[in-house]
């Protein structure tokens, strides 16, 4: 298979694949307790300020700055009370010179005052009367209207994943229906001879299905729906009708296919004969996961993973989480990685980039990354790590001690 190493790099595999993929048109709306980690399909702006009227930060007294200015402890202001501000309510009572009305954190301002003096630096002389041990600036202590957000602002645009203090915003403002993007359907189809369900009893020379369990759960995280489309033979007519079924369902297409170099041929042909333009990439200067096929059927993307399932993990991290939030409308910016200090060397090739799953500890304040070394096709090479560290293309390893960059799982 010379074609299997005309490997291209990381940045053009995407590339390649990025002029095929189009956002996906499909929304729903959905509650505010439904919609965390949804992606908008339009922007949010806001109907109302935030908030609506001015509100004391503290508890104290709301008073006029003026009547508080040159106060001290040794000359303090004195102020008559008017009021009590009615959590909840409006008060309808004004503060006017000399006056003061006490407040509590959360309180609306009472006509005529313009700050707050917190109640440490005040105390009662008598029944009516306050001394202010400490003067106050106009606004002091208050949250004026709009401050958090004005009506009219745009609060997140098209294309925001839904965070929880996101939600908590869209509260403040009564949105409590918002429109997302539809999950991207992710059709996972397996094949292999020597695959069986995960919940078979295996004969010798077989193994569970573990990658549609792997890859389905990659996908959920990814935002996608995944659709799990079952296992095929190595066979070329079987696995090319399952396929076609697959794609008929989805917006992107994951085939796990075997390592065999026999397998590879059938997948690229299967990928082949399901439309225009077919395969785009063959091959990635990665490892694990060199074998990865990177195609597209009109705007539906397509990836052939390598059957390995560390293999299968690296290269979905790097295509196709990328490509579903491509779908979804998303920037495509990857969650940022952490920085440890690396505890073994790691080598490498260099034209290739690796990808070694490290296990994090922390010792005496410093956060340390133990690689976890192991073949691709040993799934708890990853279940025993947290993260994963890259070792450029240019590079012929690191060595312990260096401060790597550690993507988390």
């Amino acid at each position: 298979m010379p074609e299997l190493f005309q490997v291209v790099t990381i940045a053009e595999a995407n590339a390649r694949l990025s002029a095929h993929l189009t956002p996906l048109t499909r929304c729903e709306s959905l509650s505010l307790h439904e919609a965390l980690d949804r992606v908008l399909a339009e922007e949010l702006r806001s109907p109302v300020d935030l908030p609506a009227f001015p509100r004391s930060t503290m508890d104290g007294f709301a008073v006029r700055a003026v009547d508080t200015y040159g106060a001290s402890e040794s000359l303090p202001a004195y102020l008559t009370l008017c009021g009590e501000v009615p959590m909840g309510r409006a008060p309808h009572f004004t503060v006017g010179p000399g006056q003061a009305a006490l407040i509590h954190t959360g309180g609306m301002l009472p006509a005529g005052s313009d700050s707050v003096v917190m109640i440490e630096h005040t105390q009662y002389l008598d029944a009516t009367t306050i001394e202010v041990a400490r003067p106050v600036a106009i606004g002091e202590n208050v949250i004026p209207i709009g401050e958090d957000v004005k009506r009219g602002e745009l609060l997140f645009p098209r294309g925001h994943r839904l965070r929880p203090q996101d939600l908590g915003g869209l509260a403040g403002v009564g949105i409590v229906q918002v429109p997302v993007v539809a999950r991207p359907r992710v059709a996972i189809l397996a094949s292999g001879d020597e695959v069986v369900p995960a919940d078979a009893e295996i004969a010798p020379g077989q193994v569970r299905d573990i990658n549609s369990y792997t890859i389905a759960a990659l996908a959920r995280r990814a935002g996608g729906e995944p659709i799990l489309c079952g296992i095929a033979p190595d066979d070329p007519a079987v696995l090319a009708q399952m396929a076609r079924a697959a794609l008929e369902v989805a917006d992107l297409l994951v085939l796990s296919a075997g390592s065999s170099v026999s397998a590879r041929d059938h997948t690229v042909k299967v990928i082949e004969s399901l439309g225009a333009p077919g395969v785009l990439v063959h091959g990635v200067a990665i490892h694990p996961g060199k074998p990865t096929i990177i195609a597209a059927a009109g705007n539906r993307p397509i990836f052939g993973l390598p059957g390995n399932p560390v293999s299968a993990m690296i290269a979905f991290g790097l295509f196709v989480a990328p490509a579903l939030r491509r779908l979804q409308g998303m920037p495509d910016i990857a969650p940022p990685p952490i920085q440890a200090v690396l505890t073994l060397n790691i080598a490498s090739k260099p034209g290739r980039e690796d990808f070694v799953p490290v296990r994090l500890h922390r010792r005496d304040g410093t956060l340390y990354a133990e690689p976890v070394f192991g073949k691709s096709n040993l799934i708890y090479t990853m279940a025993h790590a947290d993260g994963l560290v890259r070792v450029p293309l240019d590079l012929t390893g690191l060595y312990a001690g260096a401060t790597v960059e550690v993507t988390l799982f």
